[in-house]
């Protein structure tokens, strides 16, 4: 397959495009490594996987610390793959975190925009092959500033302490704000795509008033940031939306990365959104680890039928790759993508 970042643009833009595009926001190394048959150790090698499993773009991130200090915090920064292959995973906090005052939150080192890294952006069209692009992504603003304080401080201080709830988004949004704003301006960049997580299977996480206090002002201001570039954006957040849907069109989202199975049903939000946005996913993880190739080729045919006819549809996870996904359904749910997507 030849990439074509045209037609994964116009996808995202609810056009027809020529063929059904594929999409992952993550996907695993030990994967990637079984897909090339070595480990990917370099940018080259990563574009090499990307390109060679059929994707139109490869996915960036800047490289960013925000715990310089390496203080302990129990979020995905402590996932670790051990030299078996086997994968330790610690719990965010759920209590108290490190800012639960004015004085810890003084106390603390945010990194600055300056500390950022965008070196793999600027040395990855060298590697491109024809028609292939860029994401810049990143994310979590609400996420970092919830497992900053510990969710049930977090939660307390919405009413207690809002004013420090209101300097964490402040703090964290404006640097995650600048990453999207180099984004938007970078010639080799050519879709935006933002992650943070605001809902549970069973519903939101927070009210939808508050989300809208803190959190879809700072959407907004990424979607402007696309909008005004022109280049779609694309947002990530597992668990039933229904009840802020017209918040995420209405910041500017382009695309809703991965209506997660369990949560909402893929031709309700296709009936229901379609016309304003594209969807992305919706092959259940759990499928994926535990199912048959066959099943996960049903799956791809029913999902592009469904949402597919006319444009505004890409196949994909309803989450990420990760290592337990079983390989032969993975390398099935591409295959189906190809097959049933022309």
């Amino acid at each position: 397959m030849n990439p074509d970042i045209e037609q994964f643009k116009q996808t995202l833009k609810r056009q027809k495009a020529r063929y059904v595009p594929i999409a992952e926001l993550g996907i695993h190394p030990l994967i990637k490594k079984r897909f090339l048959g070595r480990p990917v150790v370099s940018l080259k090698d990563d574009v090499e996987f990307w390109h060679t499993a059929g994707y139109d773009y490869i996915k960036l991130q800047p490289i960013a610390d925000f715990n310089p200090d390496k203080l302990f915090l129990q979020d995905h920064e402590n996932i670790t793959v051990n030299d078996d292959g086997s994968v330790s995973r610690n719990w965010a906090t759920e209590g108290k975190g490190l800012i639960n005052s004015f004085e810890d939150f003084e106390k603390y080192r945010f990194p600055t925009k300056e500390d950022f890294d965008y070196s793999k952006f600027e040395a990855v069209t060298q590697y491109l092959p024809d028609g292939m692009g860029v994401i810049g992504q990143y994310g979590d603003i609400f996420t970092m500033v919830w497992e900053l304080m510990g969710f049930e401080e977090f939660s307390f201080a919405l009413y207690d302490n809002a004013e420090l709830v209101e300097a964490l988004f402040d703090t964290i949004g404006n640097l995650v704000l600048s990453m999207f704003e180099y984004f938007a301006q970078s010639d080799a960049v050519d879709v935006l795509w933002y992650s943070d997580d605001i809902a549970y299977v069973s519903g939101l996480m927070l009210s939808p008033a508050v989300l809208r206090q803190y959190f879809f002002p700072w959407l907004k201001k990424i979607g402007d940031l696309a909008r005004a570039s022109e280049k779609p954006l694309i947002y990530h957040t597992d668990g039933r939306l229904y009840e802020v849907m017209d918040d995420i069109v209405n910041s500017g989202v382009d695309a809703l990365h991965p209506i997660e199975p369990q949560a909402m049903a893929l031709t309700e939000v296709k009936q229901r959104y379609g016309d304003r946005l594209c969807l992305i996913g919706h092959v259940d993880v759990d499928l994926l680890s535990r199912g048959t190739p066959d099943e996960v080729r049903e799956q791809v045919r029913k999902n592009i039928a469904e949402a597919a006819n006319n444009g505004g549809y890409c196949v994909g996870s309803g989450n990420s790759i990760p290592e337990y996904v079983k390989f032969d359904n993975y390398l099935a749910m591409l295959a189906a993508a190809r097959e049933f997507g022309r």
